[in-house]
């Protein structure tokens, strides 16, 4: 089994869990009634840079990377230093989130916030959208085109956008008559989690022109963000280069600084 199948086996079991815990009718009662939704995919359109900032504390290859971040630190120093929006990690076994995290990130930011998890269950779409997410992310290597439509359609009648993610040409048929707000391009391999950003260059030429594309993982330098913009990229997915560091919004502030130079 490799860390893909490791992770949704995992998953389901937890979704499992946390139905008992608490059904759709009671995340029905948490839904924000005047909380408005905040277009990742308006406001990825409109930026000169397009940094999508992540707040993760750990990766299945790297381990820890910064174990005791608190979100409520960080998110409001990756809007203050020219994020574009926010990625919050909620997968607590494989990543070191919470659900919680995402509530919080809510709380204290106001840029679009997607929530980054493994979306096996509707449950969860549910659950984004109490939790304040704007924006949620649907793996095609994880769900069958059939159930990312599905998805799709739950999650637009929730006010949430999508953020379709392929990994290779071979998932290019999950584009046909798909109504995702936005395609992301992972440069990891989800079984090997290797990253290769050229991946995103071959990548690209076989994506619909209309929709916005975003580049995903292995990003470390603002000439790379330079290429992948000009190449057709209009979001670039960043967590590991910020948090990394001891202070990850200021990690990211210099970031743009140099990317605008």
């Amino acid at each position: 089994m490799n860390i893909l199948e490791q992770i949704i086996a995992h998953k389901r079991n937890e979704v499992e869990q946390l139905r008992k815990a608490a059904n759709i009718d009671r995340l029905l009662d948490k839904m924000p009634e005047h909380c408005p939704v905040r277009s990742m995919k308006t406001v990825l359109a409109r930026s000169a840079t397009g940094i999508i900032a992540e707040f993760k504390r750990k990766s299945p290859s790297k381990g820890w990377i910064h174990p005791d971040a608190r979100v409520e630190e960080v998110v409001p120093l990756y809007e203050k230093g020219g994020a574009t929006a926010s990625s919050v990690l909620t997968d607590e076994r494989f990543f070191g989130g919470t659900p919680d995290d995402l509530r919080r990130a809510r709380e204290c930011a106001g840029i679009p916030l997607l929530r980054k998890d493994f979306i096996v269950d509707e449950y969860q779409l549910y659950q984004a959208r109490a939790l304040g997410a704007d924006a949620v992310l649907l793996i095609a290597s994880a769900l069958s085109p059939e159930t990312c439509a599905r998805f799709t359609g739950l999650a637009h009648r929730l006010g949430l956008e999508v953020l379709l993610e392929l990994h290779g040409e071979e998932e290019l048929g999950y584009l046909e008559n798909s109504e995702a707000d936005m395609i992301g391009v992972n440069n990891r391999n989800l079984t090997t989690f290797v990253t290769d950003v050229t991946h995103s260059f071959r990548m690209i030429e076989r994506l619909p022109a209309e929709k916005i594309c975003i580049s995903e993982s292995g990003i470390s330098a603002p000439d790379t963000v330079r290429r992948l913009r000009e190449a057709g990229f209009r979001g670039f997915l960043m967590g590991e280069n910020f948090m990394k560091h001891e202070q990850p919004g200021a990690a990211l502030a210099d970031f743009i600084k140099q990317l605008e130079k």
